[in-house]
């Protein structure tokens, strides 16, 4: 165990043995340190699928067997693609497996660290490896911290009806407070936050009302959403109309039929902030004797304005416009008709919102001209705009939850529109992307450099999720926040800046008026100064941080636990931890400066060589004071 959470333990036992008192927002929260437990619900593609069948795969050597990797497994992808499919690829329409080859998520931490074991492929797909080796150097114990891995293929009611995975997570918080005396703290990347979402949903029917909020304060002290994708992500329109092929070795022809026979790929779809579904409760209550409802209302703003509220419009498209001709030609048709000419300028572009998007008017509008039209058309009719417990793609409201941290990366290139034409290409392949729209730093540009109209936000995405859906959580701040900007990297606090009590309107962005260095990494804190009695939330932005990558961000994992040390100590009177000062806190933070001929930050750091040190920076360690140090963040 390192010395520093040594010193912690410590600390802690000094100060009150066994029991700590958490002061903030008005709100005691009394207990033993040691009760907490971590629930990960991770993101899309980021659990491992096993085989639960016997599948023999001609012409070659590797045969897939129960418990057989299957997603990921590079070796048998590249030698055996069409064995490989058969057990990811689900009958598109009732969700069921291929018959002669089905899959199942892996269970435990192992399910979700590597996705592909291995020297070289380990580390190429790790997700949350990183977070597991902070959790163990920290000293935390093997039953804290709890994987909650799903089937990131199905819809969301799917997960219930095939593999109870709702009943199952409630159980998982109702063991850990039994196992470990306290709540949990739930992680939740990208997918997994919709699937967190869905859960509190699904729980209001499971729980009596009057019992509703009780249940989750016992059972969830915070809630960090990392990379949350609140109104979609405009990444889901491109993989299932030409293909994501997520840095894999196949086609994105491929890919697109891969990915459109899951209807999981449909609950990422961008939505419009000005639109709401139908009431959870009237559906479920009416014994769905309704067969068609209204599937939004809008207010007027969603028709007063343009794109829904995002930068742009997410789809151009162009269709023939002479009747009877079809986008997604025979391979005989290809071979027999030149079609370079013929339906040269007998186009026309149509241009589709968010909200035409998440309704359907997009799939309808090109019915005639894409095979899959039909298909995804059912899948949103049936698992998400028909749902029983909640329409999905509707824009979120915070959470009924004592402690939310929305954390998020931003300043990164990041896709929010494309343009569409058909590629005279046979089905999959039959749409070609023809120009992307990108948001940068505040600014539209397209894929040749051009800049772009629309409505830019403040900032950009994380590469993957636009910024629009990304800062959709600031709406859950109170109405007056408090705003601190830092360098990431470990500082005196001499480039902290400070604004507080700045007034918060909703729907509004919120934007500092602060500066940035080029060459400097920030990290954005904005924090409720106002909220909701017994409530807390605060936003985290990270300057350059990937939508795949944070979880493995060391920035990240020291924010976290600086939080939650914090929040546990028995003199913290403050709602949140102080920006004003970050050291080193692992040995692996100290490192040699070459220039002073020194260990660098000699507060905290000093020289102490150990055998087997190959280089003077790994003979940099924290100083045996480091428990008098972390009394710095109370």
């Amino acid at each position: 165990m390192p010395r520093l959470w040594l010193h912690f333990l410590t600390a802690l036992l000094l100060l009150r043995p066994n029991v700590v008192v958490v002061v903030f927002a008005g709100q005691d929260f009394t207990g033993d340190y040691s009760k907490l437990s971590g629930i990960i619900i991770p993101g899309f593609a980021s659990t491992q699928l096993r085989a639960w069948s016997f599948l023999d795969c001609p012409f070659s050597p590797l045969d897939f067997n129960p418990l057989d990797l299957v997603w990921l497994d590079t070796t048998k992808l590249l030698s055996a693609v069409n064995c490989w499919l058969k057990c990811m690829l689900l009958e598109p329409y009732n969700q069921t497996d291929n018959p002669e080859c089905k899959s199942r998520p892996d269970s435990g931490l192992s399910a979700i660290t590597e996705l592909d074991p291995g020297y070289i492929t380990g580390p190429l797909s790790s997700v949350w490896k990183e977070w597991i080796k902070w959790c163990i150097e920290f000293g935390i114990e093997a039953n804290a911290i709890i994987a909650v891995p799903y089937d990131w293929r199905l819809s969301p009611s799917k997960l219930e009806e095939r593999d109870l995975y709702f009943h199952k997570l409630k159980l998982t918080f109702e063991t850990a407070l039994k196992l470990r005396g306290g709540p949990s703290l739930v992680f939740a990347h990208s997918l997994g936050n919709n699937v967190f979402r869905y859960f509190l949903e699904w729980l209001k029917l499971e729980i009596p009302p009057k019992h509703y909020n009780q249940w989750l304060d016992e059972h969830i002290h915070a809630y960090f959403a990392v990379g949350a994708p609140l109104l979609g992500a405009t990444e889901t329109v491109k993989a299932v109309l030409s293909g994501l092929t997520f840095g894999l070795p196949v086609s994105e022809g491929t890919a697109r039929l891969m990915v459109n026979s899951f209807a999981s790929s449909l609950w990422m779809l961008p939505v419009s902030k000005h639109c709401r579904g139908d009431s959870v409760y009237w559906k479920h209550f009416s014994g769905g004797r309704r067969k068609s409802y209204k599937t939004y209302d809008c207010d007027e703003k969603e028709f007063q304005g343009n794109f829904s509220g995002w930068p742009t419009n997410i789809v151009n498209i162009e269709v023939p416009s002479t009747p009877g001709f079809y986008a997604y030609p025979s391979v005989t048709d290809v071979v027999e008709t030149n079609l370079s000419s013929a339906e040269c300028g007998l186009s026309t572009q149509l241009s589709f919102s968010a909200r035409e998007i998440s309704d359907g008017t997009f799939f309808k509008a090109i019915e005639h001209y894409d095979p899959d039209s039909k298909l995804l058309l059912h899948q949103l009719q049936k698992s998400y705009h028909g749902d029983p417990v909640l329409n999905p793609l509707t824009p979120w409201d915070r959470p009924p939850i004592k402690n939310i941290f929305c954390i998020y990366g931003t300043e990164l290139k990041t896709e929010v529109g494309y343009y569409f034409a058909p590629s005279g290409k046979p089905y999959p392949d039959n749409w070609i992307i023809t120009d992307v729209i990108y948001e940068v730093e505040g600014s539209l540009f397209s894929r040749s450099g051009n800049l772009v109209e629309g409505n830019p936000g403040a900032a950009s995405g994380d590469e993957t999720v636009p910024y629009h859906s990304l800062s959709w959580c600031k709406n859950w701040l109170g109405p007056k926040v408090n705003i601190t900007r830092a360098p990431q990297a470990e500082h005196d606090g001499s480039d902290v800046q400070v604004e507080l009590n700045v007034e918060h309107t909703y729907d509004e962005d919120i934007i500092p008026n602060m500066t940035r260095s080029p060459r400097v990494k920030y990290i954005t804190y904005y924090e409720d100064s106002e909220t909701i009695p017994g409530k807390r939330t605060a936003v985290w932005e990270l300057d350059k941080a990937n939508h795949r990558n944070i979880v493995r961000s060391p920035v990240l994992m020291r924010e976290l636990w600086l939080q939650m040390w914090h929040d546990i100590h028995p003199k913290a009177k403050s709602k949140f931890v102080t920006k004003a000062k970050r050291g080193p806190l692992r040995d692996d933070d100290c490192y040699w400066d070459y220039g002073k001929a020194r260990c660098a930050w000699g507060e905290y750091c000093e020289y102490r060589y150990v055998f087997g040190d190959v280089h003077l920076g790994q003979s940099c360690r924290l100083r045996n004071n480091s428990d008098v140090q972390l009394l710095n963040y109370v």
